[in-house]
Parts: C-alpha cells; structure tokens; sequence
C-alpha cells in the first residue's frame, strides 16, 4: 500500500469564513505561508448578515475595505427596535466609542466570497472541497489529515492550526473540546423576501429587530439588503415552537401575523423562498487554545444572533490571534491564555451580559425607554456597533452593574 502523501506548511486555517480570510490575509501581510482548507465551495449560503461596525475595523486592517465599500452592499447606520407601539433607534455616528459611523447589511454568500477572494488575491492558498477528518496534536508539529472530495487523503504537518470553521467546529469535536452553552435552546427560523418596504417608519440604513407583542423573549431580525430584498427571521425558545406547524413557511407567517407592527411593515412583502431553521447553536469549548492550536470565531464559542455579534466576535478573534501567532513564529514567547483567550473572553462577556439581559427583560426597558439621557445611548450604542472590548465604557468595563442600576431606574420611572 503507497504511502500516504505529506506536505509541510507554516499555518493551516481550517475555513475560508470571515474569521479564516482575515486570520489568513493577516498572516500572509506579515510574510507567512498559510493554507485554508475550506469543506465547502463558495459563495454559500450563511446567516448572519448584518455587520457591526466594528467588523470593518478588521476589513481594512486585513487590507480588504476598499474592495467591500466598492461590493454595492446595503449601507447600515444602526439598529432599530420596536416593541408594539414602541420604537427606538440608534445611531452608529453617535457612539461613545467613535468607531466607524457605518458599516454594510450583507447576503453573506457574497461577502464571504468578496473576503475569501480578496485573501487569495493577496496570496494565501485556498483549497475548496477538503475536509479535515482527524488531528494529531501530540507529534513535534501538529498533523492534519485532509480528504478531498475524490475520497482521496493526504496529510499536512504544520506548525501551527487555527480553526475558523464555524458552525462545523472541527477541531472542538476532533479533540473532544465541546462544552455546554449556559443558554437555553433557542430555534431560529428564517427566510429571504422581496420586501417591497413602503412603511414609513421603516429605514433600510438599520436593522430592525420587533419584539412580540406579548412574549417578549421572541424577537424578529429584518435585514433589509440592497437589492430589494430583505432576511427575515424569528427566534424563540423552543417550548414556544410546541404546537404549532412544522411547515417552516406557514410557521414564520404566523409569528410575524401575531406582531401587528412587523406584519404592516411586511404587508407587501412576496415570499418566495423556502424557509429554513436552526436549533441549539448556542456552543461553548473548554478551551480557547492548546499546543499548536487556537479556535476563532463561532468554533469557538457562539451566543445568540440578537445584537449580529457573531461576526464581530470571530473577526476580533481572527486579529488578535494573526498578531499574537505572527510573534510566536518570530521566536517571540507568548502567552495564549492572556494575550489571547482572556481579553477576548472579556468582550464576549459583554455581549453575553446585554444578550442575557435582552430575554430577561431588563435590557429591552433600558432600550425602549424614552428618558435615556445621550450620553448613556452613546454607550449603548457603542456596544450595539460592536465596540464590547473598549474598557473606557461604563457598560463594557461594568456591564451587569450597571445594566442592573440602569433597567432599575428605567422600571421605576413611567414609559
């Protein structure tokens, strides 16, 4: 029997996603033989669409902006919420943090083929159609073996993997790293539409999240692209799915018909995509990193998609984890648990906090609540636009206290 092939390189990345085309293109600025293998051929279809600000921070660093500011992507501002009657708005311009005042609503097979392209346009090798079906993290320099789509396999040795595959979460399920997810299992279902939007309160420039009338852990995403069309899609704890039609068309459709306020802003809407579902991706590992190895992005950990932080989170892992491994290979001594995993952790924390705080109930009087001074929906908004790691905020350096301090005075004072 031949033996099987072996080929060396400096870094794997294990998906050509956002987190795996930014590490990627990053490591390649800085002179580094980088390889992705990516299971799947792009463009694909993903959710996630509408984009923080602070994703655009990690575009242009990864030398990429210019090429998604010329993409013709719908161009986003903020985030709108309504609840019946209720409707607030908040505006990206107007942040304590003075991040980017815009940033782009995307169909992610698009954006995420923009990226993966851009990376490849700056060097980096990207093999579609592979998969990687075992690792070896106890040899001198960790060992891939990678099957294409023949069925035919080869090994790669490298110095070093990062695992930006996403939902797939290869190397948490290879080396047993899954941990459960402190969130309750929460379904997302969702579509595409032609919207043909004429309501007049509604703003294509924002995302447009609706809270049920009466069931306020339900909540709509309207995520309006710049195409004529929008995503759609509704997301509940699964008891609130019981009893109703396992048609996921007909399922959405009644949702949003028991939420006046969505269902007049979609009066026109031509629904002519099949919908889909998603369950229990809430995820968590036990680790961040190990001997020759660092998870990125939504292979890591992934929240819930209230507040589109999922990108934001994967990107700024990708950043952080392209310079602390462009130092390692320099020779340099780093430290993954410190200058890695636990400033990251810090603003998913953040996130994890305002998320927590949107089912409970708390966060969404904070939002809704007419008598926010501007300097606290700067703050606010500043995390709302992805800005969960800039310690100078109150609501990011002491996010539950003073979530908790704010949704008390909020309830204590009339709407």
């Amino acid at each position: 029997m031949p033996a099987i092939e072996m080929e060396h390189r400096e870094v794997v990345v294990i998906g050509a996603g956002p987190s795996g085309a930014i590490a990627a293109a990053l490591l390649k600025r800085n002179g580094h033989d980088v390889l992705i293998v990516e299971r799947q051929h792009f463009p694909r279809f993903s959710i996630g669409e509408s984009l923080l600000s602070h994703c655009l921070d990690f575009v242009e660093e990864a030398g990429m902006l210019d090429a998604v500011n010329a993409a013709g992507f719908q161009l986003k501002n903020g985030a709108a919420f309504a609840w019946g009657e209720h409707y607030s708005a908040f505006d990206f311009g107007q942040t304590f943090s003075n991040g980017k005042p815009t940033t782009f609503q995307v169909q992610r097979a698009d954006f995420d083929k923009l990226l993966a392209d851009q990376a490849a346009l700056q060097g980096v090798e990207i093999r579609y159609g592979e998969e990687i079906v075992s690792v070896d993290f106890d040899l001198p320099q960790p060992q891939l073996r990678a099957r294409r789509e023949d069925g035919s396999e080869y090994l790669i040795e490298a110095r070093f993997v990062l695992d930006a595959s996403g939902y797939g979460r290869v190397l948490p399920r290879l080396l047993d790293l899954e941990a459960p997810s402190n969130f309750p299992v929460r379904q997302a279902v969702f579509t595409h539409i032609e919207d043909r939007i004429e309501h007049s309160s509604f703003e294509r420039e924002k995302i447009l999240i609706t809270t049920h009338p009466q069931q306020r852990d339900i909540w709509f995403w309207t995520i309006p692209f710049s195409n004529g069309r929008c995503s759609l899609g509704v997301v509940a704890a699964a008891e609130h799915f019981a009893g109703r039609t396992e048609d996921l068309d007909a399922c959405l459709k009644g949702f949003v018909a028991e939420t006046p306020s969505l269902q007049a802003v979609l009066e026109n809407a031509v629904w002519d995509t099949p919908a889909r579902t998603i369950g229990g991706y809430s995820a968590n590992v036990k680790t961040l990193h190990g001997p020759g190895f660092a998870l990125l992005g939504n292979a890591a950990e992934f929240l819930d998609p209230v507040f589109s932080s999922g990108v934001t989170i994967a990107m700024r892992s990708a950043s952080m984890a392209a310079g602390l491994l462009h130092r390692q290979l320099q020779g340099e001594s780093v430290d993954w648990q410190t200058q890695f995993a636990e400033p990251l952790k810090h603003g998913v924390d953040t996130f994890r906090c305002y998320v927590e705080g949107w089912y409970a109930g708390t966060f969404q009087d904070v939002i809704f609540h007419p008598g926010s001074s501007p300097e606290i929906r700067a703050m606010i908004s500043a995390i709302l636009a992805g800005y969960a790691w800039d310690e100078r905020n109150p609501f990011v350096s002491e996010p539950r206290r003073r979530l908790r301090m704010l949704s008390e005075i909020c309830a204590s004072t009339p709407t």
